[in-house]
């Protein structure tokens, strides 16, 4: 794993709330953080920013960082998820720690929370704070009302706490039908907070949890969850995305009741009270970040899977060959704000390709093959060539030279435009670690393609340079028929046409899929390149940067997959 850098960027304003919180003591000598995600779907670049945020912000101040699963809806989470989230946050290069709910350490299942918070609920029964409410969620709108005018208290409000008690473990006994009765907080409604207006905070569900079975028929709503989470695990710094500000006098409220009752954990002497707030979610250009949207992509075959390579999800961005560190670089990059914007997906690929200019060994490869004959060659020689300009440690390699060579068909014009550098009729060009050739004829095919090239070369040109000091621009790769290994070259794209698919809403965004992001290329790469190790990153050089498919690939059938182009016209500021 490549090391972590601490960010060089300003002090943004989570940083100073944990600062002062740090200052006046209020976290018991360590700060601890969580990132909880629902294992309902697959992380996506959205979640690695907050990865970033929560286990950078522990990492800076020499705490605590949580994973925690909230799995409190089980009609959509599977062990599946969750393990590819584990996955996924430790390929990002970040490790949970703490004390962990016994699974092991720094690892929590909200769900292993469950008795504890229908306690909790029970004692906010018996105090009058909490109270069943058999209302539809139409009737419910009425009686909750907007947020200008004071809502309309439910007929079950002041039902007695015995009677709620009842009906609440009756509830839980499965004697009630899915939104026959829920249980609700008794707050306040007439504040102008919608979500204070007697939110609910358990539901009933007949659906098995795929973590414990058929134990529960009842579950927490999020929003009561998220602060008893929180608080038993003595998080000090609950870090949000900004649509959960509204809730947070919510959170509050529940962070109070358990001070009441005596839950806070006290570390050190001092007692832990978590705090949210709020910072602008990652949002990207030419694609979609919400997970619904994304499971329909892939449960109606738009796309090859969660990890297709044109997807969002980390594990997407894995397969075509995007870093871990360019990833972090552009979540830092991005910075922490209270702002919602809209990131370039184009800042993402310049992050990229500036990690893997420095690091991806070259190779050759040619994509869109034509024939080159030297013709009067013989034998075979061994072209010599760095393995990367920029790390002399890298070193070089030995790439078999015999007189038939693949070029690309681009480096090849009958009527060569100006500033056109390549070959064409009686010019020059040198073949790159190689020779200097020269055209002297060419061949079409029955559509009128070019199908082979006739060349000469000087034979002391070799290693590059011409002996007479006569200076050739251009400069193409090449690879050698005789060795040269065909591979499947996959060329991907941005999955949508337009920056904002959700532009019409979210039922319209099919529309703007890009038929053009995915085209499948018969390629001729250097011998090498047969023995890549899935999942490893080259440029092709003059072509972009590839990487050997994680999934597909093998010695007797090479796949590559384009993780980006080799230049783009983007310059970050």
């Amino acid at each position: 794993m490549d090391e972590i850098k601490e960010s060089d960027t300003s002090r943004h304003f989570l940083r100073q709330w944990i600062e002062e919180d740090v200052a006046a003591g209020r976290t018991g000598g360590t700060v601890v953080t969580r990132f909880p995600p629902e294992p309902n779907g697959y992380i996506h670049i959205g979640h690695a920013k907050a990865v970033c945020v929560d286990f950078g912000m522990a990492r800076l101040f020499g705490g605590e960082c949580h994973l925690r699963l909230d799995d409190t809806n089980p009609t959509k989470e599977s062990d599946e998820y969750a393990e590819n989230i584990k996955n996924d946050i430790r390929w990002l290069g970040w490790q949970w720690s703490g004390a962990g709910d016994g699974k092991e350490p720094g690892f929590y299942n909200a769900s292993n929370m469950f008795d504890t918070m229908y306690a909790i609920a029970e004692n906010l029964i018996k105090a009058g704070q909490a109270y069943c409410c058999n209302l539809t969620q139409d009737e419910w709108k009425e009686y909750r009302g907007v947020p200008e005018k004071p809502g309309r208290p439910s007929p079950s409000r002041d039902t007695t706490p015995e009677r709620n008690l009842e009906i609440f473990r009756d509830m839980r006994a499965g004697k009630y039908a899915d939104g026959e009765w829920c249980l609700r907080a008794k707050i306040d409604m007439a504040s102008p907070n919608i979500h204070f207006r007697d939110p609910v905070i358990y539901r009933i569900r007949h659906v098995s949890h795929y973590h414990l079975g058929d134990k529960w028929c009842i579950y927490p709503m999020y929003d009561f969850a998220h602060p008893i989470e929180d608080a038993l695990e003595g998080v000090t710094h609950s870090m949000c995305t900004l649509e959960f500000e509204v809730h947070r006098p919510l959170y509050d409220w529940v962070v109070d009741r358990l001070d009441e009752m005596g839950m806070l954990v006290v570390r050190n002497g001092v007692k832990i009270r978590p705090q949210q707030r709020e910072f602008a979610r990652l949002n990207l250009t030419y694609t979609v970040m919400s997970k619904r949207l994304l499971l329909q992509m892939v449960t109606e075959g738009r796309v090859a899977g969660w990890d297709d390579p044109r997807m969002p999800t980390v594990c997407g961005m894995r397969r075509r060959g995007f870093t871990p560190g360019a990833i972090r670089e552009f979540c830092d990059r991005v910075g922490v704000t209270k702002v919602e914007s809209e990131s370039d997906t184009a800042l993402l690929e310049w992050c990229v390709r500036e990690e893997l200019n420095k690091t991806a060994l070259r190779r050759m490869a040619v994509l869109d093959p034509v024939k080159l004959v030297i013709e009067n060659f013989e034998g075979t020689r061994m072209a010599s060539k760095p393995n990367n300009p920029l790390d002399e440690a890298s070193g070089s390699r030995e790439i078999p030279f015999s007189r038939e060579l693949w070029i690309d068909r681009a480096d090849f014009q009958e009527n060569p435009e100006k500033k056109f550098f390549r070959l064409g009729p009686d010019r020059e060009v040198r073949l790159a670690g190689a020779c200097i050739v020269k055209c002297v004829g060419y061949e079409k095919d029955a559509d009128g393609k070019v199908s082979l090239v006739r060349c000469t070369w000087d034979e002391g040109s070799w290693g590059g340079n011409a002996p007479d000091g006569r200076k050739v621009k251009g400069t193409i790769h090449w690879v050698d028929c005789a060795t040269g290994v065909k591979a499947e070259v996959r060329l991907y794209d941005r999955l949508f046409t337009v920056p904002n698919p959700m532009q019409d809403g979210s039922d319209q965004f099919l529309k703007y899929l890009n038929p053009e992001s995915l085209k499948t290329v018969s390629a001729y790469v250097e011998p090498s390149l047969a023995a890549a190790e899935p999942g490893e990153r080259f440029q092709f050089e003059r072509t972009g940067y590839f990487c050997a498919d994680a999934k597909d690939f093998s010695a007797a059938a090479p796949v590559f997959n384009r993780t980006v182009t080799l230049k783009d016209s983007y310059k970050p500021a």
